[in-house]
């Protein structure tokens, strides 16, 4: 046991105080996001929106997504990560209480769009800050700290927040969220502030930095991450809902699933991202691996006889989760020295953010006409096209490297 451990700690060694002050923030942050694996029941059951409805909220909150994810991405190398961090955590934290007392449908599609969109506007800025607090050579498990911070909120949220509406129902999962956005602000400006702190990423930034939109393997590899996205957030909308109609399950209960999740990725992923950073696999390779696992588990959500086939699903998509989403990370953030960060990894938090503008949506929508069955093999469907985009990026990856070794080849005299 003292062996397991010790090689499990070996595999932090390396990352700087900075990426342990930014996965403290966002755990702070994260822990307190437990209203939003709740949302499509709370919208449901508590305030009385029809499924459809309840579709097209989670489209609002998309759309805010998409929109924050492209201004943080511009304001993060306009005035800086740090500010647009700052701004997002400390007015989310307002907003989250502002939010509970909305009950109407088109003040529920305004407020929630408010919300996600400032919500959002850090997510391009956190990865530009991970790069620059990050060497080189330790960037892919900076980026499985921060997911292990991400998902150690994740784990205790749900947990905690199925209790708190047990006990006291939905209203304090909105204060809770509020104040701890509030701390999380309070946090970074004591110890991420630019006057106390140095960028440790030295590598050389093109001095003509190309436009993610004219970047053809970058714009195909985030259509089939926008399309994965739309896979896995089922895990947080719809699938919710499934244990709730199909086996009945309690809202506290559905919370220790979902935290199953968040509990696997905080004991694996760090060990397994650390063992697969080793191997000659490739980063788009490990995205596809990780696609196909998390596809799969809905193919067990078909048989709707045994309640354990849940946790089994829940199993198979953490994992893959665990490959696809480090790896997927990794891939952006090389990709981006070709140009400013900000506006790579802006647009890559916005294939998160169109995942959750038809995600929800269509999940829902498909579930009132058709039903769950038909829901997940849809999903299956989209699991095989996103597999196809990103086997034509690896094919394009390997054609630029051809070229680019010919080009540095030096001509032979004839």
């Amino acid at each position: 046991m003292k062996t397991l451990l010790r090689n499990y700690f070996k595999t932090f060694d390396g990352l700087s105080r900075e990426i342990w002050w930014l996965s403290l923030i966002t755990l702070i942050n994260r822990a307190g996001a437990m209203v939003i694996p709740f949302l499509s029941i709370y919208l449901n059951k508590s305030l009385n929106f029809t499924v459809g409805d309840v579709g097209w909220i989670m489209t609002a909150y998309g759309l805010g997504s998409f929109f924050g994810a492209w201004l943080g991405g511009k304001l993060s190398d306009i005035i800086g990560y740090y500010k647009v961090i700052l701004f997002s955590l400390l007015l989310t934290g307002v907003n989250f209480m502002w939010v509970m007392h909305i009950e109407t449908f088109w003040a529920m599609c305004g407020s929630f769009f408010i919300l996600i969109a400032i919500a959002d506007m850090g997510r391009p800025a956190f990865f530009v800050a991970l790069s620059a607090y990050s060497k080189p050579e330790n960037k892919t498990r900076s980026l499985t700290l921060l997911r292990l911070a991400i998902n150690l909120g994740f784990s205790a949220g749900p947990a905690v927040g199925g209790f708190l509406i047990a006990s006291a129902g939905y209203d304090a999962l909105f204060y809770v969220d509020g104040i701890t956005c509030i701390l999380a602000g309070l946090l970074m400006t004591q110890v991420l502030n630019p006057k106390k702190v140095k960028e440790l990423d030295t590598e050389v930034v093109v001095a003509n930095p190309r436009r993610p939109l004219m970047d053809t393997p970058y714009m195909l590899f985030l259509v089939a991450l926008a399309l994965f996205g739309i896979i896995f957030i089922q895990y947080f909308s719809t699938v919710p809902l499934f244990y709730k109609d199909v086996y009945e399950l309690s809202e506290d209960n559905i919370g220790l699933i979902l935290a199953l999740n968040g509990v696997l990725i905080v004991v694996f992923e760090m060990p397994l991202i650390a063992w697969m950073d080793k191997k000659k696999f490739t980063n788009i390779q490990n995205t596809i691996l990780g696609l196909l696992m998390t596809g799969v588990s809905f193919l067990l959500l078909l048989w709707e006889t045994w309640v354990g086939v849940v946790v089994i699903g829940m199993v198979i998509a953490t994992f893959g989760e665990m490959i696809s989403f480090p790896f997927s990370n990794k891939f952006a953030l090389d990709r981006s020295k070709l140009g400013r960060q900000g506006a790579y990894m802006g647009i890559y938090s916005m294939s998160f953010s169109i995942a959750h503008i038809f995600g929800h949506n269509s999940g829902m929508q498909i579930i009132e006409a058709y039903g769950f069955k038909a829901t997940w093999i849809f999903l299956m469907g989209l699991t095989l096209i996103a597999w196809f985009l990103l086997f034509l990026v690896r094919r394009m990856l390997e054609a630029e490297k051809t070229t680019e070794a010919l080009s540095l080849t030096p001509k032979l005299d004839k």
